[in-house]
């Protein structure tokens, strides 16, 4: 009815210029919160608001700072985690990068394996950080992760580009004498022989370079692959354990059996794929 009666008095059904309320900062402070968020990207709404009243002397709500923000094209948006890197680790990852960059039927001999622990609970990560389209990898957008010891299940395994092997329940730490008579003795060695060819992958963990694991290596005749330094993000098998975690994120009851954590084992084959691409990318952007 409202639009009826505006349309036959005033011939018209849009709002008059200037109609509704205004806004309570100018473009001026708008510029002003804007600088504050991308000087502190970490800090919350309410953060934002008691800075603004001891710059200013005024005050402003954090629903008036949510909503100017984001009219700035300001969102809050969940950070990308990465570990600490140094800039020797970066130049290795390179240095591996371009070295394999051109590999191709190599990759289908390489076994890749890894150490992974799932926790029985999980947080939302409630964390934010403002920032425009585009800037997810920007330093100040991203924050480490460090790992923490908290109650959960951990597993090894690992996967080549037909195949994978069982996967292993961990009880308690791993030490050197342990991973070799839990892990390659009884699994990693026998699922390498069963591949022609086979070149074995695993991090730089303290379990796996000891020199007694070195030796058992040596006499195994259990060819290497070498690997760069806080480099996990560059093996597929880390996607393997994603696909695992997902649904425990999602539904976060107790896990009963290890066997709930395992996927087919057709989805081996494409993260090896993806990898080898990706790869090839970081080799050529250099």
């Amino acid at each position: 009815m409202r639009v009826w009666k505006q349309w036959t008095d005033e011939c018209r059904t849009t709002r008059k210029s200037g109609s509704g309320p205004r806004n309570v900062t100018s473009a001026r402070d708008d510029r002003h919160l804007v600088r504050m968020a991308r000087t502190d990207r970490t800090a919350s709404s309410r953060q934002l608001a008691a800075l603004w009243s001891i710059a200013t002397g005024v005050s402003l709500c954090a629903s008036s700072i949510r909503r100017r923000l984001l009219q700035c094209g300001l969102r809050a948006r969940t950070p990308l985690y990465r570990i600490p890197l140094t800039h020797d680790h970066r130049r290795l990852r390179l240095q591996w990068a371009n070295q394999h960059r051109d590999w191709r039927a190599d990759w289908q001999h390489v076994v890749f394996s890894d150490e992974s622990r799932f926790n029985l609970w999980y947080h939302d990560g409630r964390i934010r950080v403002r920032r425009y389209a585009g800037e997810r990898h920007l330093p100040e957008c991203i924050i480490e992760r460090h790992s923490g010891r908290t109650p959960g299940v951990m597993v090894w395994g690992a996967i080549a580009y037909h195949r994978r092997s069982q996967l292993l329940r961990i009880v308690g730490n791993l030490n050197s004498n342990r991973y070799i008579r839990e892990v390659l003795q009884p699994e990693a060695v026998p699922f390498l022989q069963s591949l022609p060819g086979a070149v074995f992958q695993q991090d730089n963990a303290r379990p796996h370079t000891a020199r007694i694991v070195k030796s058992f290596f040596a006499a195994q005749q259990v060819q290497l692959l070498p690997w760069p330094a806080c480099s996990p993000d560059m093996s597929p098998i880390e996607h393997v354990w994603d696909v695992i975690g997902r649904p425990l994120a999602r539904d976060p009851r107790p896990v009963a059996s290890a066997d709930e954590l395992w996927i087919p084992e057709k989805g081996s084959k494409g993260t090896i794929v993806k990898k080898v691409k990706r790869l090839h990318v970081m080799g050529l952007s250099r």
